[in-house]
């Protein structure tokens, strides 16, 4: 089944998909939008382009696995994604999935305005290979 994964921000929101077999996360483009409803129409574009079937919403934790302000943000923008795309959203725990995605992304030498274009898609690589890797198991 294609997936595609999102990494959701207030400013830029990485996007990663995984092929139909559920191998391998990859990551696709940052969409830098303020707007939630024009982000979810940005989203749902994609989702009919890569033909997926479900989305994975990164859900961000504090490290004692409680739930913030952000945790809310994220649970109605997946109910608004729901909606808009017509497909189930699945939440997915990301704690440390950036600080792991600028550690990657420094480890293989890419830095500054690079870097900050592309962590959020690294991220949500993180969170779909963690999730596909949890349905293998």
């Amino acid at each position: 089944m294609v997936i595609l994964a999102v990494d959701y921000g207030d400013v830029r929101t990485g996007i990663a998909v995984c092929d139909a077999n559920e191998v391998l996360a990859s990551p696709m483009t940052v969409i830098t939008e303020k707007n939630a409803d024009s982000l979810a129409q940005k989203i749902h574009s994609i989702c009919q382009e890569k033909k997926a079937e479900q989305i994975v919403l990164g859900l961000p934790k504090n490290m004692d696995g409680s739930e913030g302000f952000r945790a809310d943000a994220c649970r109605a923008f997946a109910g608004l994604l729901e909606q808009v795309c017509a497909l189930p959203v699945v939440l997915r725990d990301e704690r440390l999935t950036t600080v792991s995605a600028y550690r990657a992304l420094s480890d293989s030498g890419v830095f500054g305005k690079k870097r900050k274009q592309t962590v959020d898609a690294v991220s949500a690589v993180m969170i779909l290979q963690d999730y596909i890797d949890s349905r293998r198991r």
